[in-house]
């Protein structure tokens, strides 16, 4: 077969051309930082940083859902060692009725205070975290309870969206309803502590019992003098409230202690896919810049071999 000009040209051409784009190729990496551009340039490594991102863009969902929880739980412990604080009172004060030296006045008193530490028992139930009541369930959107006065007592009572009681059967189950939140993939954790929680729980009888009712009782004991009942049932009762509240505030630490595990699980994570994205698509540049000046060179050697291989012809003179 007869080896032409144009035959040497085109081959000269197409390899020249190859070399450049090689040049092309290494510096968009080496300015990128990046080995993979588009997906031609490594389709199976490409599919591999695209699966990756994603897990790292779900890794960062999961890191803030972990903060905004712990964060969550950390009002939520705040709040409920404010309600162990003024069960506590109520129960000093319930103790202090007990002295002999104590007359009706006395007891007004303490009454009186009391009443004020149920205002304050709603007010601390109605906390809020981040545009949401934190003991509401799922009505996060509205308080859980509120106060009533009665006989010129204050009574501590759940209560419906609008504010109205009693509270709707429909209401109450949206107040008792469990948040929750995933923190990693197929791992869910309930996070919340609802106004139920405080409200409801167990004598040491194993009797079932209501703060609201409790407190009622104890003001109403109160209001008749019945002293024998205010150091006796009554005051057993509000000290079995202080166990429950106790005893939900030891679940919420030790949520906190799962979510600080969790926290570190998804931090290690994090640094895992981050060092194998670095190794499937981040440029050596010592490795980079010298395949560019192997490159380079072989671009300029072609130049120079092509001056001394290709003849010149009629054509060049035209």
């Amino acid at each position: 077969m007869r080896v032409t000009n144009s035959m040497l040209s085109n081959n000269f051409m197409y390899d020249l051309n190859n070399n450049l784009e090689n040049m092309s190729i290494y510096q968009r990496q080496m300015s990128s930082g990046t080995l993979i551009n588009k997906a031609s340039d490594d389709p199976l490594g490409a599919s591999q940083v695209m699966q990756i991102n994603t897990e790292m863009a779900q890794n960062k969902q999961y890191a803030t859902n972990i903060n905004n929880t712990t964060q969550w739980l950390s009002v939520t412990d705040t709040s409920l060692g404010q309600v162990n604080s003024v069960l506590q009172r109520i129960n000093e004060l319930m103790v202090s009725v007990g002295d002999a030296a104590y007359g009706p006045d006395q007891r007004q008193s303490i009454k009186d205070e009391i009443n004020t530490n149920i205002g304050q028992l709603s007010q601390i139930l109605n906390t809020s975290y981040d545009g949401k009541y934190i003991f509401g369930g799922n009505r996060g959107e509205s308080k859980p309870t509120g106060t009533t006065t009665v006989g010129g007592n204050q009574q501590l009572n759940y209560i419906n969206a609008d504010g109205t009681t009693p509270i709707q059967a429909n209401q109450m189950t949206m107040v008792k309803s469990k948040l929750s939140v995933e923190v990693s993939k197929g791992v869910t954790i309930n996070y919340n502590v609802t106004a139920d929680d405080v409200m409801e729980y167990k004598s040491s009888s194993g009797a079932s019992l209501n703060l609201s009712d409790v407190l009622n009782t104890i003001t109403s004991d109160l209001d008749s003098g019945n002293v024998s009942n205010v150091i006796g049932t009554d005051l057993s009762n509000i000290q079995d409230a202080i166990k429950n509240v106790s005893s939900v505030r030891t679940e919420v630490g030790a949520l906190e202690n799962r979510m600080t595990s969790v926290q570190n699980e998804n931090q290690s994570e994090n640094t895992s896919l981050t060092q194998v994205l670095a190794n499937t698509d981040d440029v050596d540049y010592a490795q980079m810049t010298m395949q560019f000046a192997q490159a380079q060179t072989t671009y300029q050697a072609s130049l120079q071999t092509s001056a001394k291989i290709l003849q010149h012809t009629l054509v060049d003179y035209m």
